[in-house]
């Protein structure tokens, strides 16, 4: 029974990361690939309960040169994704984006 519930978690996890990669709405991705809307949703809530959001330690350098295309900071979430921050981001557009990664 575990192995089939660990199989399922799985699948949606992938499919999951696959509707947010492909920048469709959630309603287009499951028309598309014969899924509900509802168990996405269902399932994109019930892996994020399962899984905190962690952040690692970053370490930062001395300021750089400014003409460089480098991030500032770069944050690695546990499913993989980057989020690379420069240095002129703006501090309300930051806020917002690390709320809804909590969310």
């Amino acid at each position: 029974m575990e192995k089939k519930i660990g199989a399922r978690s799985e699948y949606w996890r992938e499919r999951i990361a696959e509707q947010e990669r492909s920048g469709m709405s959630v309603h287009r991705f499951c028309e598309e690939r014969g899924l509900t809307e509802q168990s996405l949703y269902l399932w994109r809530k019930r892996l994020r309960k399962q899984q905190p959001m962690r952040f690692a330690l970053v370490e930062t350098e001395p300021a750089r040169q400014q003409h460089t295309t480098e991030p500032d900071l770069e944050l690695v979430l546990v499913t993989g994704e980057r989020l690379r921050i420069g240095g002129e981001v703006d501090p309300t557009a930051l806020r917002r984006v690390l709320a809804a990664l909590r969310a």
